[in-house]
């Protein structure tokens, strides 16, 4: 008999159902964590009295009654609703693409000269999109691409748009109601008291090891656990044998500010291409705070090179292929069960991630 049935490598979402589940079950968990906190990137540091989200700004939402009612059997949530607000060289536009944003843009004020307008501009381009600019001008006309989306997904791919492929953006949402609700979701909020409560939710009852790697010690961990539950980089895991997955990364900028107010919204995207930042988070606005100071965090696109964090997997037909060919080996694995958005190299949001927690525990008996 080993010590613990689960060890849990990483200590986010994915990693927390489980433990919370298993523990429910009456299993026993060890969670070796590579960074020197648990919680992943919904990690919260107290500053100032303000929950700052140190991995970039998470919002829940989920049209998913069951996950809705799971996390709020762990903490309340607040009725915070994502209304972000994008600016352009100072004009300030609504998002998502809707009636406040074109009677902005074009000084108008029915749904009816807003859909003339995109439809016109969409003609500009003729027959299949052959790239990124192309596919969003076809979705959006000119005038939104150019002041909304260009600069800014240049910024997040390191790349012109017009060397992006075309399936990168598949949809962008364009309403022609007076709705600034970024979420078509039925719940949204943010938990009350900051995610570090979810996180000492899920993870009560385990024992925890922070600041380790366990792939430097694999045999070591193994060696305490009937099953490995593996919530990191699934190419590392297999130490790269087939090549290096790609990823896009982060770097934040975070200062407090001496004012009670600094951007008066929670998000601000910046859509030109000069400005260097995508956007600054404005935390205490997720919890409508009254602080009298504010924290604010300017969030840079990056290269991934190894060492920094992977946010973003580059899903592009190269790395879907690698990925296919780790995914074969992981399916062969014994005592081990890959979960989350690296060890499944997919960009997932909040509630999907804990669906798939959900189901694969399912898979174990622990639901």
């Amino acid at each position: 008999m080993k010590k613990y049935d689960y060890v849990l490598v990483g200590s986010g979402l994915f990693a927390g159902v489980w433990a919370y589940l298993a523990r429910k079950k009456g299993k026993t968990c060890l969670v070796v964590e590579k960074r020197d906190h648990i919680g992943g990137n919904i990690y919260c540091q107290d500053v100032e009295g303000i929950h700052v989200h140190k991995y970039g700004a998470h919002i829940f939402h989920t049209s998913n009654r069951e996950v809705w009612d799971f996390v709020n059997s762990l903490v309340e949530f607040n009725r915070y609703t994502n209304s972000p607000v994008a600016n352009y060289k100072g004009e300030m536009y609504n998002m998502p693409f809707n009636m406040n944003t074109f009677s902005k843009m074009w000084n108008i004020s029915t749904p009816e000269e807003a859909r003339a307008i995109i439809e016109k501009q969409k003609e500009s381009v003729a027959g299949e999109p052959k790239n990124l600019e192309e596919q969003a001008i076809s979705l959006v006309g000119v005038d939104i691409y150019r002041k909304l989306v260009k600069g800014y997904t240049e910024k997040q791919w390191g790349r012109d748009c017009t060397e992006l492929p075309a399936f990168i953006i598949k949809r962008l949402p364009v309403r022609y109601t007076y709705d600034n609700n970024y979420f078509n979701d039925l719940y949204q909020g943010i938990p009350m008291g900051g995610y570090n409560v979810i996180i000492e939710k899920l993870f009560e009852g385990c024992d925890m090891e922070t600041g380790v790697d366990y792939l430097e010690k694999k045999e070591y961990y193994d060696s305490l656990g009937e099953t490995i539950v593996y919530t990191g980089t699934l190419d590392s895991f297999y130490q790269y044998c087939f090549g290096k997955l790609e990823y896009r990364s982060l770097r934040f900028e975070t200062e407090v500010k001496n004012t009670d107010n600094y951007q008066g919204v929670a998000v601000v995207n910046y859509t030109d291409r000069e400005t260097p930042y995508t956007r600054i988070i404005e935390h205490k606005h997720f919890e409508f705070g009254t602080q009298p100071k504010t924290v604010i965090t300017r969030e840079y696109p990056a290269d991934w090179q190894e060492g920094m964090e992977p946010y973003y997997p580059v899903n592009d037909q190269r790395n879907q292929e690698l990925y296919e060919k780790y995914a074969a080996l992981a399916k062969k694995e014994k005592n081990v069960i890959f979960g989350g958005r690296l060890a499944e190299y997919k960009y997932y949001d909040m509630d999907k991630v804990i669906e798939s927690a959900f189901n694969r525990a399912g898979e174990y008996g622990l639901r």
